[in-house]
């Protein structure tokens, strides 16, 4: 795991500029770096983070002649077998490092290596010859790519803000992220909230050549649910995948640890990887502390557990560092969790699995449930359901049932657009001070609805959830506060082998009215205890809305909510009710202010000069 960062063509200083764009990440990197620099035409830089062939796996690495040139961030579990297969074709080989087998692999078969690949990663690739860069992201996204175009040159990393370090790069705040982050909690679009710096998207790959950039996607998730397939053939099928990529995530060159909450996804990697060392955080409320639950598992399996019992005071102290590492704004409490169980796992080990990507592959969120919940109500006609939601929105207090109608009046594709859902446009529009002209937050899900028209309403929200939450949400703040820690963090269910055997599983078999990742957790319980199998989903659970209760939270908030920042971007009245009603016990704006805080937490790192939080 590593940090990478470039550019094309000249500026002044062209060296120093690279350098300070490798600084700003050193953190991904601190073992070593290198550059591959040709004055006026290319500059490659690499931080890295030693983990496979610890003593030859330096980059930027090289292919025989030294026609070709790679930066690569990621881990190729499947490189032993391709390199005996490029071997075989002739190709010579300097080391046993993974990234290697990409460069010589992109010799033999140009970008269509890509799907011969299994791992995560991000790189480029520098053809000396014809003068072109070429580089990719992984199926899912694990692994970031931000670029932009400056000056006609291409400017990249893996990071933002050493895109930042570049001369030509201007930073500007982008509005319509803001906007849309509003409502998602997230950046969603595939231009970030800096003005003019891109994500390349998951399954994407890039060339870059005379200053032209093309830009093709050329691998997507399909689901094709086998509907004749039994719970016995699914189980099975599930429990072997899953300890097969297990076994292909452990290759490496140092010790590999485990995160553990109490759910089924991290203890089922847990108790499966035959490791020595697991990591667990909790908070002092009884109801957000795992740790207990944790050290059991741990017990009964024979494996060592390290914990951190994180405070209020070092919680909310280390926000604007973390929103800085973040690069974006993210809404998501859970990522400061993160932060804290990867700060722990870096003390021991410099590798960790974790149990991301479970639930949007097997249909793990209790959401999921809601077409189930749904299904009789809307047998009504349309127009009687969307009737009673109309009044039920009318009627100006809450009472039981009122959310289920106005739900149920809609459709999957006008009610969800992920595992979040902030502010609405009518709400966006009083809050913000400028607020755009952009279009209904479903015109963004519309294209992915599009492609699945064909299949039942669960799995439609999981295809979302791939597409959005996963790739704004999940995997962003497990590179971000992982990387923020030197820790390489690697997915074992987020594979490409599982994923085939996940996109085949029948609706029946992910989701019931009972319970959510239905087979999932059946072959989970092959080796674990009942308790643990079956236990509901909490993900990191943080009291972010008990604290914003406390006088000493309410108040730093409300610092921020009175700010200038906040002048330049809001209407402040409307900030400052939502804490007061919240505080008050009027109700639960937890999710809202802190949305709202975190982007000026972010702002305040980027574009101000003092601190928002204490």
């Amino acid at each position: 795991m590593c940090g990478i960062a470039g550019f094309t063509g000249a500026c002044k200083d062209e060296n120093v500029v690279l350098k300070k764009m490798m600084d700003s990440i050193i953190h991904r990197g601190p073992d070593s770096a290198g550059a591959h620099n040709e004055e006026g035409l290319v500059h490659l830089g690499f931080r890295r983070l030693s983990i496979q062939d610890l003593n030859n796996g330096d980059q930027p690495m090289y292919n025989e002649d030294k026609s070709m040139v790679i930066t690569f961030n990621g881990e190729i579990y499947n490189f032993k077998e391709l390199r005996e297969e490029l071997i075989a074709k002739g190709h010579t080989f300097a080391n046993k490092a993974d990234t290697e087998v990409l460069i010589h692999g992109y010799e033999e078969y140009g970008k269509d290596l890509l799907n011969k690949l299994r791992g995560m990663f991000a790189f480029v690739i520098w053809d000396c010859k014809n003068k072109t860069l070429f580089g990719a992201r992984d199926y899912f996204g694990i692994k970031p790519f931000y670029y932009t175009v400056a000056n006609g040159n291409f400017v990249y990393g893996s990071e933002i803000k050493s895109i930042l370090m570049h001369p030509d790069v201007k930073k500007e705040v982008n509005p319509e992220a803001l906007e849309n982050y509003l409502t998602f909690q997230y950046s969603v679009l595939p231009e970030t909230f800096f003005k003019g710096i891109f994500k390349l998207m998951p399954g994407h790959c890039f060339e870059f050549k005379n200053g032209e950039l093309k830009i093709e996607r050329y691998w997507e998730p399909v689901f094709e649910p086998d509907n004749s397939k039994t719970m016995d053939e699914a189980v099975e099928e599930i429990d072997d995948i899953i300890a097969n990529s297990i076994e292909y995530h452990k290759i490496s060159d140092v010790e590999v640890g485990s995160f553990l909450s109490s759910g089924v996804d991290s203890s089922y990697v847990a108790s499966t990887f035959n490791g020595d060392k697991t990591f667990t955080v909790g908070f002092d409320y009884n109801k957000y502390n795992e740790i207990d639950y944790a050290k059991s598992l741990s017990n009964k399996i024979q494996i060592d557990n390290y914990s951190k019992l994180v405070t209020s005071e070092e919680y909310w102290s280390e926000i604007p560092k973390i929103q800085y590492h973040m690069d974006e704004p993210l809404a998501d409490p859970a990522a400061i969790a993160l932060y804290f169980v990867s700060k722990t796992a870096a003390q021991h080990v410099k590798v960790a699995m974790s149990g991301e990507g479970a639930d949007e592959f097997f249909g793990g969120y209790n959401i999921y449930k809601e077409p189930l919940d749904l299904a009789g109500f809307q047998k009504l006609p349309k127009g009687l359901r969307k009737s009673l939601a109309k009044l039920a929105k009318a009627v100006p207090f809450k009472f039981k049932g009122k959310n289920f109608l106005q739900r149920a009046s809609k459709t999957v594709e006008e009610r969800f657009i992920g595992n979040a859902f902030m502010f609405n446009e009518e709400e966006r529009a009083k809050l913000l001070k400028n607020p755009g002209n952009n279009t209904n937050h479903t015109k963004l899900t519309k294209p992915f609805y599009d492609k699945v028209s064909n299949l039942d309403d669960i799995t439609k929200m999981q295809y979302i959830d791939i597409n959005f939450w996963l790739i704004g949400d999940i995997l962003l703040k497990a590179d971000k506060m992982s990387m923020a820690n030197s820790l390489e963090v690697r997915v074992p269910f987020l594979d490409k082998e599982v994923w085939n055997v996940a996109r085949t599983l029948p609706t029946n078999l992910k989701v019931n009215n009972e319970n959510t990742k239905v087979a999932f957790r059946k072959a989970a319980n092959k080796h674990l205890p009942d308790m643990v199998a079956e236990k509901k989903k909490l993900g990191f659970p943080v009291p972010i809305r008990i604290w914003l209760k406390d006088e000493k939270y309410y108040n730093i908030v409300k610092n921020a909510f009175t700010s200038d920042a906040a002048k330049e971007f809001f209407n402040t009245d409307i900030l400052v009710k939502y804490l007061d009603d919240h505080k008050n016990g009027k109700a639960d704006n937890s999710r809202k202010i802190w949305t709202i805080y975190i982007f000026l937490v972010w702002y305040n790192d980027f574009f101000g000069d003092s601190k928002l939080a204490a």
